[in-house]
C-alpha cells in the first residue's frame, strides 16, 4: 500500500485455502497490478459457520458500530435485504457497456427497487438431468431446449415410466424438498412458469401471491408426485446416480460429479419442466454470492471499480478454473472451452442466458424460502389443505413484513 494510493477494504464469505478462497485472493492481486499507483484492495476472509452465521454476524454487528468494510460479499437472494436495511448502498454509474457483459440474471438479482446494488462474481443454475439409458429403454424422446415438456406432459413422462422403475427397484424421478435454500431454489420456477410470483414486484406483500392460483397449481403437482409413487417420500442417497431414477434435480455441480464419480451413467441435460400457461418467459433457477458496496463507504467510485473487477470476465474465468463456479459474464461463458464442446455444460448455460430468473426481491427473504420450504412438507409430503397451509405462510411473512410496510 503505497501513499497516494486509495485503500479499499474488501470482505468475502469463505476461507482463504479453498479453491473459491485462493481465486478472490488471485483476483484481488490482479486488481493491484492492474491500478497500482491509484488504488489498494485489502481482503479479508470471514468464513461462514457451518449454520451460515460467522459471516453475516460479523456484518450485522459491523453495521451497529460503523465499522463495515468498502466492498463486501452478500448472497444474491439477500441484496433486497441488505439494501432495505442500509447495509450496501447502489453502485455508481455503470455505462450501458459495462452493463452489458453480465448475464441478465446477473443484473436483475443486483438490483433492488431499480438500483443497481451488487454484481455477482459467479452464477449459478439447476439442472433436470436424466438417464439416456433408461429414457431410450421407455422410448421417450427429450424435448428440443426452448420447447420443454409442461407439467401435465411430465407426469405423464412419469406415468409411463412408472413400471420401468419399478423393475428396476428405483423410482421415475430422484426428489426431495429438503430443509435450506435448496427447495425455493430449485422448485421456485414452476411458479414463475405458470406467470406467478411468490413476492409483489416491490418485495412488500405476498398476500394474492404465495398463496396465489399458480402456488396453489404448483403445490398439487409436487402432491401428485408424491401420491403416485414417482419419487421416494423419504430421501435415498445416490438413487440417480446408481442409475435408479431416470430424472433428477439439482445444481450444476452434479455434471461434475457424475463425470468424476459415476462415468458410467449417460448423463443428459432436459429442458426445465415449464406450467401448462408458460408465455416463453424466465422461470429457471439462478443467483449466488456477489459484491456490493458497503453504505460506509467514502469512496464509491473505487468500491465500485473493486466491484466491477472482482465479477467481471477475467475474475470469472478464474472461479470456474479453480473451483468450477459458473462465471457471470458471457465473455468468459465464451472463453471457457467446455461450454461450447460439452453438451450438458452447453445446455445449462443455453438455460441460464435465455431463462435465468432470480429468487424472490423483498427485504423477508429468508422467512419466504423457509415459508416455501415448509409449505411443500406440509402439502407435498404430508398431504395437508394447500390453501390453509399457503394462508398461514402469508400470516407469517407478514409479520416480518411488518416493519417494511408501516408507514
Amino acid at each position: 500500500f503505497d501513499p497516494g494510493e486509495q485503500y479499499l477494504s474488501l470482505w468475502v464469505h469463505s476461507i482463504e485455502d479453498t479453491e473459491e478462497g485462493q481465486a478472490y485472493r488471485q483476483s484481488v492481486d490482479r486488481f493491484n497490478e492492474v491500478y497500482n499507483g491509484k488504488y489498494f484492495a485489502d481482503i479479508e476472509f470471514i468464513p461462514r459457520n457451518n449454520s451460515g452465521g460467522g459471516y453475516s454476524d460479523k456484518v450485522n454487528a459491523s453495521v451497529m458500530s460503523g465499522g463495515l468494510p468498502d466492498v463486501l460479499t452478500v448472497d444474491g437472494p439477500n441484496v433486497a435485504a441488505y439494501a432495505a436495511n442500509g447495509i450496501i448502498q447502489p453502485l455508481a454509474e455503470l455505462t450501458l457497456e459495462e452493463r452489458s457483459i453480465y448475464l441478465e440474471s446477473i443484473l436483475e438479482q443486483g438490483t433492488y427497487q431499480d438500483k443497481l446494488y451488487a454484481l455477482g462474481v459467479m452464477e449459478s443454475s439447476v439442472g433436470m438431468y436424466y438417464n439416456k439409458d433408461i429414457l431410450k429403454k421407455a422410448g421417450i424422446e427429450v424435448p428440443e431446449a426452448g420447447n420443454p415438456w409442461t407439467r401435465t406432459e411430465f407426469l405423464e413422462i412419469l406415468e409411463k415410466l412408472k413400471p420401468v422403475m419399478d423393475e428396476m427397484g428405483g423410482y421415475p424421478l430422484d426428489m426431495t424438498f429438503p430443509v435450506g435454500e435448496a427447495s425455493i431454489y430449485y422448485y421456485a420456477p414452476f411458479v414463475w412458469s405458470d406467470g406467478g410470483d411468490l413476492v409483489s414486484e416491490d418485495g412488500l406483500c405476498v398476500d394474492g401471491f404465495f398463496n396465489s392460483d399458480e402456488m396453489v397449481k404448483a403445490m398439487g403437482f409436487f402432491r401428485t408426485m408424491v401420491e403416485k409413487k414417482y419419487m421416494s417420500e423419504a430421501p435415498i442417497e445416490h438413487l440417480f446416480e446408481s442409475g435408479r431414477a431416470a430424472f433428477k434435480f439439482d445444481g450444476a455441480w452434479e455434471v461434475n460429479t457424475v463425470y468424476q464419480n459415476y462415468p458410467d451413467i449417460p448423463l443428459g441435460v432436459a429442458p426445465y419442466v415449464v406450467g401448462d400457461d408458460w408465455d416463453k418467459g424466465r422461470y429457471t433457477p439462478t443467483g449466488s454470492w456477489a459484491y456490493a458496496a458497503s453504505s460506509n463507504t467514502e469512496n464509491l467510485e473505487g468500491a465500485t471499480e473493486l466491484v466491477k473487477w472482482m465479477s467481471g470476465v477475467e475474475s470469472g474465468i478464474r472461479i470456474w478454473e479453480l473451483s468450477k463456479t459458473f462465471p457471470s459474464t458471457y465473455e468468459a461463458f465464451e472463453q471457457i472451452d467446455v461450454f461450447q464442446t460439452d453438451e450438458n455444460y452447453r445446455m445449462l448455460y443455453e438455460q441460464l442466458k435465455e431463462y435465468g430468473h432470480p429468487r424472490p426481491k423483498t427485504p423477508v427473504y429468508p422467512q419466504v424460502s423457509t415459508s416455501f420450504q415448509q409449505a411443500l412438507e406440509s402439502i407435498a409430503l404430508s398431504g395437508q389443505d394447500t390453501k390453509q397451509v399457503l394462508d398461514k405462510s402469508v400470516e407469517r411473512i407478514n409479520a416480518k413484513l411488518e416493519r417494511y410496510t408501516r408507514k
